[in-house]
């Protein structure tokens, strides 16, 4: 390859290597090319599947920042998916097809620009998806917000039933019921003044 040609790939490597979220480097030996395309098909929306040379894959992730995800990795026939959508999805991907493909070997990656062994990999590939986590949130946050609409409601409705039911309570027993207790306050009071009436001022009747 003309230099010119080969600067042209590893800028555009470098490139994808910016511009992913996530990168995953396997060894491809033995695998078909109907195997590969079938891979491919597997992380189709998440990633894509690019067999790469390995001197240009160096030398583009050096000029990426980051050649320390893929050092010693670099050797025999190697494939990066580099991942444009969910990266827990491109790991499952990767990982139900090597379990099903054992030849697929996965080497490494990086993830927001930090180094991923395989386990960690592996790890990922059990998390829930951005989807399911995005739908357990929606329903949390709806949850909260009925539950608020409930506690701010409730008492106005609450104050609305005891007005109801003190009104009922009105009608029912009419003014009698009200009238009653202002005749027990005036009879202790007209007894007070014919009492001051009858004592002579100084208190001594002699």
């Amino acid at each position: 390859m003309a230099n010119p040609q080969k600067d042209a790939a590893i800028a555009e490597l470098a490139e994808k290597f910016r511009s992913s979220s996530a990168a995953v480097i396997t060894e491809y030996r033995g695998l078909t090319v109907a195997q590969l395309g079938e891979l491919r098909s597997k992380l189709r929306g998440n990633a894509t599947y690019s067999v790469v040379k390995n001197t240009l894959t160096e030398r583009a992730a050096k000029e990426a920042g980051v050649e320390s995800a893929f050092e010693g990795q670099l050797v025999g026939p190697n494939a990066i998916a580099f991942v444009e959508g969910d990266p827990v999805e491109a790991a499952k991907g990767l990982r139900d097809f090597a379990k099903d493909n054992p030849l697929l070997v996965i080497k490494g990656g990086i993830l927001d620009g930090n180094p991923l062994t395989p386990e960690e990999i592996d790890k990922l590939a059990k998390l829930e998806s951005r989807e399911v986590l995005l739908g357990k949130l929606a329903g949390a946050m709806k949850a909260q917000l009925t539950q608020a609409a409930y506690l701010f409601n409730a008492p106005l409705a609450q104050t609305a039933r005891v007005v109801d039911a003190l009104r009922a309570k009105v009608e029912e027993q009419g003014p009698v019921a009200t009238d009653a207790p202002a005749a027990d306050t005036e009879e202790p009071a007209a007894e007070a003044v014919a009492s001051t009436e009858t004592t002579p001022e100084g208190g001594d009747e002699a």
